[in-house]
């Protein structure tokens, strides 16, 4: 494969419509985006959503430093450039968003917007990397020792998806799960191990650096991630900081109307559409629930 075809890439929308960039958590692929890509793409943008490192048809190469972070960057890089002239809008979610951040900071003239959901700029001392690292490590091994399917009961037991019981159906449940199982041991073991959170380096002392404009997205029960975004929109010149109320981790998948509105917003904003206003601001309760 050349630099530009590693990544398993899913399209949507025209050639010619101003590109944005979807990144996909851990354990998911960029076929997840779909339901937020089509709404993206009728709204006149061209949606990219590659299957990162490990995950679904893309590459599971059998050595952990080739997941790194730089790597990913440097994937991502090329397969942008395979693809688009144009700077893209970028949106992460979670792990996604971990590399979303990376690539604006050492990438930046293929930035046009960054767009962060339930992501944080890594751990902030070398001890807290270190404990993470040796977490991901022992995870890492029970899941090629134990196979997918055990490894899925217990990721899906996690108080992370807590709000998923009550905001999804039966069926999205089924679906997500279903794709969850698709997922190969040795790719997802190696991811842990070469991008997780105690592998990748502290993004922090960077972020009053970030030239991008920034949308920080979060849901109102997920406390850790709102307090590690408010710590972001304090750093980063031009950061906007979304909280959507009753919603946890996975804020596309449980709020998609409120999320796919207040990033079509951004986007807009950032296309020079001076209709659609933009503030630094940590967005209260009601003004969410109006959106939804």
């Amino acid at each position: 494969m050349t630099p530009g075809q590693i990544l398993h890439l899913h399209s949507w929308g025209c050639a010619s419509s101003p590109p944005a960039v979807l990144l996909h958590g851990f354990t998911g692929y960029g076929g997840s985006w779909a339901t937020q890509a089509e709404a993206f793409s009728a709204a006149g943008y061209r949606v990219l959503a590659p299957d990162l490192l490990g995950h679904g048809s893309s590459p599971a190469p059998a050595r952990p430093d080739r997941y790194r972070m730089e790597r990913a960057a440097g994937d991502l890089s090329s397969l942008l450039d395979a693809n688009t002239d144009d700077p893209v809008h970028i949106l992460g979610y979670s792990m996604g968003g971990r590399l979303a951040l990376y690539f604006a900071q050492n990438y930046p003239a293929q930035v046009r917007s960054l767009t962060l959901e339930s992501a944080s700029p890594g751990l902030a001392t070398e001890s807290e990397r270190a404990q993470r690292r040796e977490r991901d490590n022992d995870l890492a091994d029970r899941i090629e020792r134990e196979g997918i399917a055990a490894f899925v009961d217990v990721w899906e037991s996690l108080p992370l998806w807590k709000n998923q019981w009550k905001l999804l159906s039966a069926q999205q449940r089924r679906q997500l799960r279903a794709q969850r199982l698709r997922n190969r041991p040795a790719g997802l073991a190696n991811s842990l191990r070469g991008i997780g959170a105690g592998a990748q380096p502290d993004l922090r002392p960077r972020l009053p650096a970030l030239a991008a404009p920034t949308l920080l997205l979060a849901g109102g029960d997920d406390r850790k991630y709102v307090a590690v975004n408010q710590e972001m929109a304090n750093l980063i010149p031009n950061a906007n900081f979304v909280v959507i109320p009753q919603t946890g981790h996975n804020v596309h998948l449980e709020r998609p109307s409120a999320f796919g509105c207040n990033v079509l917003s951004f986007w807009r904003y950032c296309d020079g559409d001076s209709r659609e206003p933009h503030r630094r601001r940590a967005v209260a309760s009601k003004e969410i629930e109006n959106s939804n």
